[in-house]
């Protein structure tokens, strides 16, 4: 494994550790912190290192194309920025009205933003190693369960 391999998974791993933390305190919390805050803006700055690293390796193997993973990383990356720009502005504000609003926003762009996280790992793991086609499916199986587990858990709070 080439070095530039091994920093951009651990950019983009180290990603889903910041963005995990920050979207699960805040839940925790129920409202936003400044190190949440931080944690997004921090998740967001090693999931783009790691794109970034990920899309020269990419483009220096010869590969062409758009495909689905770099779409949906793309598309994740963007979802964070504005995640990470709502935060601030929310907690800047201090209106209590919006982090309700921001609180559900942060749950689901933490599993949207896991789907090309899952693909990624799926295809690039060479014992796994399965097809673009069969990681998207798996990937969204596998956030399908989680949004299930985690919107569920939200509603039985809300109803005690």
């Amino acid at each position: 494994m080439s070095l530039e391999l091994v920093a951009a998974s651990s950019a983009i791993t180290l990603a889903l550790v910041f963005y995990t933390i920050g979207v699960f305190s805040e839940r925790r919390a129920g409202f936003l912190k400044k190190s949440h805050v931080i944690l997004f803006w921090c998740g967001l700055v090693f999931d783009t290192t790691g794109t970034t690293i990920m899309t020269n390796i990419a483009q220096t193997s010869g590969a062409t194309g758009f495909g689905i993973h770099a779409i949906s990383g793309l598309a994740a990356i963007i979802l964070m920025l504005i995640h990470a720009v709502w935060a601030t502005v929310t907690f800047l504000r201090r209106n209590e009205r919006a982090e309700k609003t921001f609180h559900t926003f942060s749950t689901l762009v933490w599993l949207l933003w896991l789907v090309p996280y899952i693909i990624g790992l799926l295809v690039g793991i060479p014992a796994i190693h399965l097809r673009a086609v069969c990681a998207v499916g798996t990937s969204v199986i596998v956030v399908s369960a989680f949004a299930m587990v985690l919107f569920r858990r939200a509603k039985t709070r809300k109803s005690h």
